[in-house]
């Protein structure tokens, strides 16, 4: 819901690193693995506790994971990152709440909710990417310049990252943001399978 209205601010600060990165030499694929260790980082510091420090971490993954996108669009998008960036985004974003119940078990519940909620976000976001997809060469014989269509919703990823800095910084209320962001997962989800059903039924 919040980043298309975001996209105008980040979009020059990501597009001035990306500049940086490239004179570098680094590619969108190294970005996105070097940002997916941070991510991998701030879940392990969070299964013992080290709450500050994981929020350093997880930010750096989310820079990083703007930054690959930003880097891929100077250097042309392709099919493999398009793909490294959804795996890794929906591993990070399922390994913070698993971590947050290995802390604790009284955080099992929540945690178990959160990520049966990013099951339905997930399948509902890309199922209707390949049928969009598909839909598209079959009705133009063209594909877009995104690896993958984007289908916007109730939450998506600044309303996660809001999430997950919130349980960071408050990990005592872990259990009842857990559930309250849950819900509105499970809206998002009713919205995409209407979607879906409302724009693909026709053959």
């Amino acid at each position: 819901m919040l980043d298309k209205k975001l996209q105008p601010l980040t979009q020059p600060v990501l597009s001035s690193l990306a500049s940086i990165a490239i004179k570098a030499g680094v590619s969108a694929d190294v970005a996105s693995i070097i940002g997916f260790v941070f991510g991998l980082i701030a879940a392990c510091l969070i299964g013992f506790g080290y709450f500050s420090l994981a929020l350093v971490f997880f930010i750096i993954n989310r820079i990083m994971d703007g930054l690959d996108g930003a880097i891929a669009r100077v250097n042309k998008p392709t099919y493999r990152g398009g793909f490294l960036d959804i795996v890794f985004d929906f591993i990070i974003y399922s390994a913070i709440p698993f971590a947050f119940a290995v802390y604790d078990r009284g955080n099992s519940f929540g945690a178990c909710f959160v990520i049966f909620s990013f099951v339905g976000t997930g399948t509902s976001f890309l199922a209707y990417g390949i049928m969009h997809a598909q839909l598209s060469e079959k009705k133009k014989g063209l594909l877009t310049q995104k690896s993958f269509y984007y289908l916007g919703g109730l939450i998506e990823g600044t309303e996660t990252l809001i999430f997950i800095i919130i349980i960071l910084c408050f990990p005592s209320l872990f259990s009842i943001v857990a559930l309250s962001f849950g819900c509105l997962c499970w809206i998002s989800t009713i919205f995409r399978i209407h979607a879906g059903w409302r724009d693909f039924s026709l053959k």
